[in-house]
């Protein structure tokens, strides 16, 4: 049976589209939400960057979080060539957290709107009840469109989607009040797909028109769970004098706080906007070792027999977890301890001694998964690079959170230079061979 031309590319289309619907499904059902809970930095750019870009950057910039035009008539860059599902699920699987970004309908009073000419402005019609139906219901529709974007390229429900509202006359009522209740319908159509609402403006209009709103008329419109303020400052944190202070907070807030330049991270450069997030509340969750032994200690000095048996308890646990130690963990530096320090320390090219230092200490605490780690992340990783930390100088007492907080970026800068290494509070491949080697002064 032949199959006509026009018919076989009919074909050959449906089957690529059936194969793609199910590829970007499965990718959602596998990525994790995104960002979730994160503090720290940012940055966003109209064209999503390449993967050699991403990857430069991941190993090499302060940032963990990136801004990615997804969808909207208005956005300049309607043409992604590196936004596929495939992106996304890579970018997420290292460890980056995406901020997918709608830029569509915008206040009918924003002279530089429409852009295209056919792109929509928000409706300012009140209606006969002055409640902006027609605005409400274009930001319903336009949430419509961001989630089946955002399902399209794998992005998980649950993660926070951004509308962004560029600056207007907010002293125009008309104009203010239509924007808020287009507002108010992305909110609405946006919780109703299961997503979390995020409203990107600027300080001065779009999103103090948003904290006027909440305080002066509750109840009026639904509000966004989580803001975004464009205020190029040029301080890395989420405030402004622009809206009161306990709007969107504690882990409601980030803040573009400098605006378009280049930075080259890695080789690479890119015309960026910086940006600060402080969202939901991070944490690590527990660890537990051996039944209940504490691993986590402030200092990690060297090990022999007769030492403090909280000490011993650690290694014996750790060397244990490490299938080499096979007597009890019982704190007592005994025969088969020594045999097993001896065994560690021969099999990681360390000088074979009758204690443990903290050269060795280091090489066992940093054993297991070695991600790119900065201000931001968090989980066991993060404890690892925080306890290797405490065991190469005395004195750092890290408190081992699995957060890695500015006091960590600080002991982890504070390490680099006393092995004579770029102070770069980035955790990279190069860093964690430093630390597994046993680097210090």
């Amino acid at each position: 049976m032949f199959l006509r031309p026009v018919l076989v590319a009919a074909v050959l289309s449906t089957v690529a589209g059936v194969a793609t619907a199910v590829s970007a499904e499965r990718a959602a059902t596998a990525n994790v939400v995104t960002p979730g809970s994160f503090r720290g930095y940012g940055f966003d750019q109209c064209l999503a960057p390449s993967q050699k870009a991403m990857n430069a950057w991941l190993k090499h910039s302060p940032f963990l979080a990136v801004g990615i035009y997804t969808s909207g008539a208005s956005r300049a860059c309607r043409d992604q060539p590196h936004l596929t599902p495939t992106w996304v699920s890579t970018q997420l699987r290292n460890g980056w957290k995406l901020l997918p970004i709608t830029l569509g309908p915008q206040a009918p009073c924003n002279p530089r709107f429409p852009r295209y000419g056919k792109d929509p402005v928000i409706r300012n019609n009140p209606g006969k009840h002055g409640n902006y139906v027609k605005a409400r219901t274009q930001g319903q529709a336009q949430a419509q469109r961001a989630v089946s974007a955002a399902q399209k390229l794998g992005i998980s429900p649950g993660s926070t989607l951004w509308y962004d509202l560029e600056g207007f006359d907010q002293k125009n009522a008309r104009c203010r009040k239509s924007a808020l209740s287009f507002l108010s319908g992305w909110t609405r159509g946006i919780h109703a797909l299961h997503y979390v609402s995020g409203v990107y403006s600027s300080a001065g209009s779009g999103i103090w028109a948003l904290d006027q709103a909440r305080v002066n008329n509750p109840g009026l419109y639904q509000l966004p769970d989580q803001i975004w303020i464009a205020r190029w400052d040029g301080d890395a944190n989420t405030s402004t004098s622009y809206i009161r202070s306990d709007g969107w907070r504690p882990g409601g807030r980030m803040k573009q706080y400098v605006g378009g330049h280049n930075e080259t991270w890695g080789g690479v450069t890119i015309n960026i906007d910086r940006d600060f997030l402080s969202l939901g509340r991070p944490a690590a969750g527990p660890e537990r070792h051996c039944g209940g032994v504490n691993v986590d200690l402030t200092d990690y000095p060297r090990v022999k027999a007769g030492s403090d048996p909280l000490s011993v308890k650690a290694l014996q646990c750790l060397l244990t977890e490490q299938k080499v130690y096979t007597g009890k963990v019982n704190g007592t530096f005994n025969e088969k301890t020594l045999a097993a320090v001896q065994t560690w320390q021969r099999t990681h090219a360390l000088p074979v001694r009758t204690s443990f230092g903290r050269r060795s200490w280091m090489s066992l605490l940093v054993t297991g998964p070695q991600p790119v780690l900065k201000f931001g992340s968090t989980g066991p990783s993060v404890r690892h690079v925080q306890r290797a930390l405490n065991a190469a100088t005395s004195g750092t007492d890290l408190a081992i959170t699995g957060l890695f907080t500015r006091r960590t970026d600080s002991a982890l800068r504070a390490w680099q230079i006393a092995t004579k290494r770029t102070a770069s509070g980035i955790v990279n491949p190069g860093t964690w061979a430093a630390l597994a080697a046993g680097s210090r002064r």
